[in-house]
């Protein structure tokens, strides 16, 4: 019994050590597979944390292109609270045109033919250079209260005025004049048409706005404006035929086109048969309203009509017929005086034509100042596809109404310098639009269009806008110099004063984006980003720094080093600092910055050849490339042009191409006036067969293997030899500047006058031969080239008729 007991006992003993061994074994499988699960899941957890973060990450990123910048906006009084400027020439790509400050603006304009040449040379509308009218432009314009401008339409003259009258809460009102002519007095039937139309933006956001015809006059309503009515009063000659039409417009862009489908052909008693417009079958459709109201005059010239916009608050009778005659009389007079009264150019003894072509270039900067609204297109490479920028106004000027209506950032910069000496409120009114278009990376999209009438005017491969994009930072050196010559306006309190204070932040971002997105691999380096080789040009375009097909590395890298671009920091850091002392905040870092700049042992470092003794870009390059015709690889291909590589490029200094960017130590004032190296770029300036011309500077020199080459088949020569007046105006400011001190004092000075005399008897020579200011000027003959008419930074001449740096 015992031993079968205990036999018993240690059977379960053993089952017991058997079965606890088992379970044991068991639980520390069971435990080690949970921790494994346990790893397993945080790990994955982890790695969709990651994934989150990161695609959090991205949607953040890709935002930050079209996120305003977050403090308060500059422009803190628009539309009617600044009743002075609330009407105006706002639509400078049309030749002649009106509308308000609003983002929601009705617009009124001009078209006109000649009956017996319609079918040859089409409704004028926009401002064309394929028109070739004779000339066109701004005689008079102050900006606020008139202007007056001449178009020659052979054989027509015609002469456009317009004269503001404040007063109201609803905009006051105006009179706009339209005097045609014909060469000998002849009695000659022409038609005139003028239209009111509605804004895209006056769409169904804001369904209380309309227009209609009534009464013989254009009737309309808008939130801002409540009701108002523009009469048409002929003043002078016989109006022989009046047709209008209510219709439905497409967009602004696209006013012409709908105006030719409203013209029918009728039987006239005298002319036989006449065109003139119909009804809009469009407006069987509901949903459509009516926003263009086009009305057709046949008239026999001369003739003077008076277009006469009331309010509905104003009791006082407009202008119009003998009034509107006087006032514009003082109007003028007073123009020419206080144009005098500014730049003295008369005292300084030019004659009455040159003073003329003067007064004609500043207004036709003045009357190219627009206003516009809408959302560019943007992207960086976090976005997969462009996405609109946030909706904003921009009053900026234009470079030309013809080819480039709408706003450019460096552009506008050296418009500044001039709009500043002629009234410093539309300046900073300027400027603080542009500021209000920073995004919270502090970038600033080089090129605004804002619109539908302004995107209709720009090929697609330019309607995008990327934030790696710089372009010069000249707007922030109008400024500076603004605050430097006219230290007064931005006492305290003031209302320039305020306002430069809130752009202050904004252009810390902007200074700071340059410092961060634009910085080389060495030290105190720069680098413009944007260069793509295609294989196709023959030296890839640098389009951010301004100067588009001006010669660089031949082949773009990471290495390059730009020294216009390290000039231009200089010259930032160096504005920086003064606006920030008068705003008596910290200007430290920025004066620490500018004296690192002016380093000449850094500069020369990085950028002087002692070779060739010139300032010249870094990269990798080779002179060894031309265009030649690629033959098809296939049967039925075209040919194309493509460039040719017959010299490996090297890492090196791109000394052949002696120009503008190798003057940029002197023109930004970066190098000391005991220079040497300034002593050597003056030497090379005074060279015939270099940079020196009878008509000013050229961009390139005649020796460099790029002078005048075509950068593609179907792209000639831009920045490659021809004479632009705003870097020529940089170099008589730099020349004024170091004739001042120093040992090369005289020779500057000899310098400056010279070259003033040459690029002012040019300029105004072209102006009196062609009608026309233009964007570059050869410097083989002084013939004016690019575009036409260019009363952008070429307006500078009258500051340089001046002797105003």
């Amino acid at each position: 019994m015992m031993v079968r007991q205990r036999k018993t006992v240690t059977h379960k003993s053993i089952n017991n050590e058997t079965s606890s061994s088992s379970g044991s074994s068991e639980s520390s499988f069971g435990s080690k597979t949970f921790k494994f699960l346990s790893v397993w899941k945080t790990g994955v957890g982890f790695v969709c944390f990651l994934i989150a973060v990161y695609i959090s990450t991205l949607g953040y990123l890709e935002t930050r292109v079209n996120t305003p910048f977050d403090d308060d906006k500059v422009v803190k009084d628009s539309g009617l609270a600044v009743p002075d400027r609330y009407w105006g020439t706002y639509r400078p790509g049309v030749y002649m045109g009106l509308k308000s400050r609003e983002p929601r603006s009705p617009v009124f304009g001009l078209m006109w033919y000649e009956l017996a040449a319609a079918a040859q040379k089409g409704i004028r509308h926009w401002c064309d250079q394929n028109d070739n009218l004779a000339t066109y432009g701004w005689l008079r314009h102050d900006g606020v209260t008139f202007g007056e401008q001449l178009i020659s339409d052979p054989p027509h003259n015609i002469t456009t005025s317009f004269i503001k009258t404040p007063g109201g809460e609803h905009g006051g009102q105006w009179t706009a004049r339209i005097n045609v002519t014909t060469r000998g007095n002849a009695n000659v039937p022409f038609v005139l048409i003028w239209y009111a139309a509605l804004d895209e933006a006056l769409g169904p956001a804001a369904p209380l706005s309309r227009l209609w015809y009534e009464d013989g006059a254009i009737l309309g309503h808008t939130p801002q404006l409540h009701n108002f009515r523009v009469s048409l009063v002929p003043h002078k000659g016989k109006l022989l035929h009046k047709s209008f039409s209510e219709a439905h417009a497409p967009g602004l862009h696209l006013l012409k086109e709908k105006f030719y489908a409203l013209l029918k052909v009728e039987r006239h008693s005298t002319f036989g048969r006449l065109a003139v417009l119909g009804t809009d079958d469009e407006l069987s459709d509901k949903e459509k309203d009516i926003n263009f109201v086009p009305i057709q005059m046949l008239v026999e010239t001369p003739f003077v009509l008076d277009v006469v916009y009331t309010n509905e608050d104003l009791p006082t009778p407009p202008l119009k017929g003998e009034e509107y005659s006087k006032a514009l009389k003082v109007h003028q007079k007073s123009f020419d005086e206080e144009f005098e009264e500014k730049f003295k150019l008369t005292e300084k003894g030019y004659p009455p034509p040159d003073v003329g072509a003067g007064r004609a270039a500043l207004a036709g900067l003045v009357g190219g100042v627009g206003y516009f609204f809408g959302a560019g297109r943007v992207r960086s490479q976090y976005t997969r596809e462009p996405v609109p920028y946030w909706r904003a106004p921009l009053y900026t000027a234009v470079p030309s109404r013809s080819f480039f209506p709408r706003g450019f950032l460096w552009d506008e910069g050296f418009h500044g310098l001039l709009l500043g000496r002629w009234s410093p409120d539309i300046a900073m009114d300027i400027a603080a639009h542009w500021m209000d278009l920073i995004n919270v990376e502090g970038w600033i999209p080089r090129e605004q269009i804002l619109g539908a009438e302004a995107l209709a005017r720009v090929p697609k491969e330019f309607v995008v806008q990327s934030n790696a994009a710089a372009n010069p930072p000249m707007l922030l050196l109008q400024l500076a110099g603004l605050v430097r010559r006219q230290p007064s306006l931005f006492d305290s309190p003031g209302k320039h004063r305020a306002a430069l204070d809130r752009m202050f932040s904004r252009l810390q971002a902007w200074y700071q984006w340059f410092q961060t997105t634009q910085k080389g691999e060495e030290p105190t380096s720069y680098r413009w980003r944007g260069r793509e080789d295609d294989g196709l040009q023959l030296n890839p375009k640098t389009l951010t720094s301004g100067l588009d097909d001006y010669p660089r590395a031949s082949h773009p890298s990471d290495i390059e080093r730009h020294v216009d671009l390290r000039c231009w920091m200089y010259a930032a850091a160096d504005a920086m600092a003064t606006i920030a002392d008068v705003l008596l905040r910290d200007s430290s870092k920025y004066e620490a910055v500018r004296d690192q700049l002016a380093d000449e042992d850094l500069l020369n470092e990085l950028h002087w050849s002692p070779h060739t003794q010139t300032y010249a870009d870094y990269g990798l390059h080779s002179d060894g490339v031309r265009l030649v015709r690629q033959q098809p690889k296939q049967p039925g291909e075209a040919t194309r042009v493509v460039r040719s590589v017959t010299v490996p490029p090297q890492p090196r200094l791109v000394t052949s191409a002696f120009g503008y960017v190798s003057l940029f130590p002197m023109l930004l004032k970066v190098l000391k006036p005991d220079s040497d190296k300034l002593g050597k770029i003056l030497e090379d300036l005074d060279k015939p067969d270099l940079l020196w011309s009878p008509y000013g500077l050229r961009s390139l020199s005649k020796s460099s293997p790029l002078f005048m080459k075509r950068n593609t088949e179907h792209d000639p020569p831009y920045w490659r030899g021809q004479v632009w007046l705003n870097i020529n105006y940089l170099a008589l400011s730099a020349l004024r500047h170091y004739s001042q001190t120093g040992p090369h004092a005289a020779r500057a000075s000899d310098l400056a006058a010279r070259l003033r005399d040459n690029l002012v008897r040019n300029v105004l020579n072209e102006y009196k031969r062609t009608g026309y200011l233009y964007e570059q000027y050869s410097g083989e003959d002084g013939k004016g080239s690019g575009c036409k008419p260019f009363n952008g930074w070429t307006a500078l001449i009258v500051l340089i008729m001046a002797d105003d740096y």
